[in-house]
């Protein structure tokens, strides 16, 4: 009797210490009008819509290396100045981010949402300060190295494809 309720107090324990891990991962961290005036440092002005045209579809798609079913997206612009709301899914969910960009570079990046179980250290910024600068080469590959976290690949990978995505979408508006 004694080393049944031993076990049942033992499995609680790790199965709420299990549990407890994966829901701590989960947050919202900003909201996204917020971070658009912080980015502006201005009120969030109107949002423009980007209409995925042919090129924008393969051109996302080839980074995404999956289907992309959206027909527009939302940003927002002051001058040389953008922002980009999108989302990929990390390993199961998707991973809302932020992405401000001033003269075709990255000034900022931003985790709003993480919804996976695990890998949200890639919200600090000890990691997306490293795509502070970083531009898209005409391989649509960034320009600097990103370094990896172990346990988060998936959720690095979702933010650096994003990161790509942006700056192509921010470069197919300002040469328009």
């Amino acid at each position: 009797m004694k080393s049944t309720s031993l076990y049942l107090l033992t499995f609680s324990f790790i199965f709420s210490l299990a549990f407890s891990q994966s829901v701590l991962a989960r947050g919202v961290y900003q909201q996204p009008d917020d971070f658009i005036s912080q980015a502006f440092n201005a009120p969030t002005p109107k949002a423009k819509v980007f209409w995925i045209d042919d090129e924008a579809q393969d051109v996302i798609e080839e980074i995404l290396s999956h289907r992309f079913k959206k027909m527009r997206l939302r940003y927002w612009q002051q001058e040389s100045e953008t922002v980009w709301i999108l989302e990929e899914i990390g390993k199961e969910s998707p991973i809302t981010v932020a992405i401000h960009i001033k003269d075709q570079a990255i000034a900022q990046t931003k985790v709003l949402v993480y919804r996976e179980s695990r890998g949200d250290e890639v919200r600090h910024d000890f990691f997306t300060d490293q795509f502070k600068s970083a531009k898209l080469k005409d391989d649509l590959k960034l320009n600097q190295h990103i370094d990896g976290i172990t346990g988060a690949t998936l959720s690095v990978r979702a933010l650096t494809k994003l990161s790509r995505i942006a700056l192509w979408l921010d470069a197919h508006i300002t040469k328009s």
